[in-house]
């Protein structure tokens, strides 16, 4: 066969080494080598012996049904093989956590990780009802994290002196030494005429970075999700 779909654009390669790799802008390899978990429905191919279970709870024992309490359903992938990952062509990226990293990511925005990683469910400090998930998860431990992200994402450094300001709905993660809390750039009086639909945002303060989608989430995506 010949065209520019055949091309090495997009045929895709053997993997050199197992573990998590991009494969282009949109979907993430895995070579696959014991195990690893992801997103549940998020796997589009997949060769070798590899068989996917749905898990209920609990990572170490059972995993754990939902990265967050917004209920995301992760599956265990088990054996030898390559399996690609993507979710509805958002663009994918990899985080690599070293031991002592500690990053706290929104779970509509999880794609796949490591087995060697663990995770804890937490609330956003200071985001009282509100805030791009409410229930967040802190990824530590050494491995790869696969992330997926409307566009390409903004990362922007905070520091102590500049606190940085980000719609909830556009928050995909940050580093965990940041702090967070809920700020009102609007004033009471702007709100009763009808606001400027920015009323609340998350504060981050501290020493780090704070990672942002170029879009917020509309009403019909946070549903889907």
């Amino acid at each position: 066969m010949k065209g520019d779909l055949f091309s090495s654009q997009h045929v895709v390669q053997p993997a050199v080494a197992p573990g998590m790799s991009v494969e282009n802008a949109k979907c993430v390899k895995y070579a696959v080598n014991g195990e690893m978990y992801a997103r549940q429905g998020a796997m589009v191919a997949y060769r070798g012996d590899l068989v996917f279970e749905r898990k209920g709870q609990g990572v170490g024992g059972m995993l754990k049904r939902a990265v967050t309490g917004e209920g995301l359903p992760l599956m265990a992938v088990r054996g030898q093989g390559e399996a690609w990952f993507a979710h509805e062509a958002q663009n994918c990226f990899i985080v690599d956590v070293e031991p002592g990293d500690q990053f706290t990511v929104n779970g509509r925005n999880v794609l796949c990780f490591d087995a060697s990683l663990s995770y804890e469910i937490k609330t956003v400090k200071g985001s009282g009802i509100t805030g791009g998930g409410l229930f967040n998860s802190v990824f530590t431990g050494q491995g790869r994290l696969g992330l997926v992200c409307d566009g390409n994402p903004l990362v922007i450094p905070v520091s102590e002196q500049v606190p940085v300001y980000v719609d909830t709905d556009a928050v995909v993660g940050w580093t965990t030494q940041l702090r967070t809390s809920l700020h009102r750039s609007q004033s009471i009086g702007s709100m009763l005429r009808g606001g400027s639909g920015e009323a609340v945002q998350l504060m981050f303060q501290g020493e780090g970075f704070v990672v942002v989608r170029p879009s917020e989430l509309t009403p019909q995506k946070s549903q889907q999700h």
